[in-house]
């Protein structure tokens, strides 16, 4: 069963707002339980593709755990005034929650799927360092494909994790998570984007200064420029069109 959903102003969709030590808690939860979990972020880009994609929001809707992940939606959740203490500790990207990893009880297999060969081995590298006791292994996702994703499955099955990253990117990993969740050994299921290249040092993480104002997407821009700039400048339009469509439907009164 999910957490307690809350609605997020204006965006039509819903989270679970936690902080570190409340994630880690239901990680360790999870872990004892033994069954299926996903773990996934909301940001301003999932919010587009779940209100333009069918199979995209039932994902997110029926996720145990849809963190706040974007300053503009944490935001825009604070106006409920909700938050226990600062709004900004709920505000958990990837790179927030995973060095917390070795506090999680009972976890002692991790699995990092995605992202090159060498970002998937410093990944593994350095979540080894976080969670000493457990076996980390790795499968590198680059240039992912049918054959690719069935060989990762399979892999899956032979190591049994129990929790597992998935770093493909947004929506590829959503999407993988929605074909082929149903034939997944059981385990936490987390889609952590480019979490794999920044634990493997590869990819700047922007200073959590700038992540607290906000202007992290002033960071990534300025790193990738042709991979944000349309998320940057171009999906907030189609959001706010999504947004209007559903408020003032066709024929609708």
């Amino acid at each position: 069963m999910a957490l307690d959903r809350q609605q997020i102003p204006v965006l039509d969709v819903h989270a679970t707002p936690l902080r570190v030590p409340e994630l880690v808690e239901e990680l360790g939860r999870f872990i004892e339980e033994g069954s299926t979990r996903t773990v996934l972020g909301h940001n301003l880009h999932s919010v587009t593709l779940a209100l333009s994609d069918d199979g995209f929001r039932r994902l997110y809707e029926d996720s145990d755990v849809v963190l706040l992940d974007g300053a503009p939606v944490l935001w825009l959740w604070g106006r409920t005034g909700n938050a226990s203490g600062s709004v900004m500790d709920y505000r958990l990207g990837s790179t927030d929650w995973l060095p917390a990893l070795g506090q999680v009880r009972g976890l002692e297999r991790i699995a990092v799927v995605g992202a090159g060969a060498e970002a998937n081995a410093g990944a593994v590298s350095r979540l080894q360092a976080i969670v000493p006791g457990a076996r980390v292994a790795g499968f590198p996702g680059e240039g992912w494909n049918p054959e690719l994703e069935d060989a990762a499955v399979a892999w899956l099955h032979r190591e049994q994790p129990q929790l597992v990253l998935i770093g493909l990117g947004m929506p590829l990993q959503e999407d993988v998570l929605q074909r082929r969740l149903a034939d997944l050994p059981s385990a936490v299921y987390c889609a952590v984007g480019g979490a794999i290249e920044q634990l493997a040092g590869i990819q700047k993480l922007a200073p959590r200064w700038l992540g607290r104002m906000g202007l992290e997407w002033a960071w990534r821009l300025l790193l990738h420029p042709r991979r944000v700039a349309y998320r940057v400048f171009g999906e907030p339009w189609v959001l706010l069109w999504l947004l209007a469509a559903r408020r003032f439907p066709r024929g609708g009164r």
